[in-house]
């Protein structure tokens, strides 16, 4: 009990000192153009206001961070929604794996804490080590409690300091996506090998394409919803 009150203690601490620069985001796309675009080349021509929540979650997650990290590579944001998509089957929502874990050893519970440590979030954490080493990494305990790998600014840290940073298998988005290099089918063994490795390099172009559609100098309207 004492870990996981310190678990709470040391987010609320964390969440407090983010409060401080919520709103310092450069406005980076016109959120429109954007949401036209993939509407039509993913969405089959119609987008939920929890797709559009979900997408804007990245997009805003992607701003801030270009305030300290002016040098991003856009396409590294592309594959991270790509990613996105295809976890969360296209909901882009922190979602639970489909089955819980039934028939891996991830889905049964783990000795110390009872908890299973099947998929979860907007890219499916799965073992408890990674999500110890998640947890430490964005401040939450998600080794004692893994369902708040499913509360969205969670879910966000998680996807895009994991894939950036390699926590997943130890490969980054750096080491496929750099300079004149972009190998999107590679890319994927930076959360799981080569499964649906060419598919989802189709989303990231897809994805690639509407960022550079909706990227602007001009201030964003960045619209609170979205019409279907």
């Amino acid at each position: 009990m004492t870990e996981m009150r310190m678990g709470r203690e040391a987010r609320r601490s964390f969440a407090a000192g983010r409060e401080a620069i919520a709103e310092k985001r450069e406005d980076l796309f016109e959120r429109k153009l954007f949401f036209d675009e993939v509407r039509n080349t993913l969405f089959s021509g119609s987008l939920s206001q929890r797709q559009v929540d979900g997408m804007n979650a990245l997009l805003d997650a992607w701003e801030r961070l270009s305030v300290i990290k002016p040098d991003l590579d856009l396409r590294w944001l592309a594959y991270i929604l790509a990613t996105d998509y295809h976890e969360t089957a296209y909901t882009m929502q922190p979602i639970e794996e489909y089955g819980k874990g039934a028939g891996y050893d991830y889905g049964e519970p783990d000795p110390t804490t009872g908890e299973c440590y099947y998929g979860r979030g907007l890219v499916q954490l799965t073992w408890a080590s990674n999500y110890q080493n998640a947890g430490e990494k964005v401040h939450a305990d998600l080794y004692w409690q893994p369902e708040l790998a499913l509360e969205m600014p969670i879910s966000v840290r998680v996807i895009m300091r994991g894939m950036y940073e390699g926590w997943f298998t130890g490969k980054k988005l750096e080491d496929y996506i750099s300079g004149n290099e972009c190998d999107y089918v590679g890319a994927r063994k930076i959360v799981n090998g080569t499964d649906r490795a060419e598919t989802i390099a189709g989303y990231a172009e897809r994805f690639q394409s509407a960022l550079l559609v909706a990227t602007s100098t001009v201030v964003s309207d960045h619209p609170d919803t979205e019409e279907e």
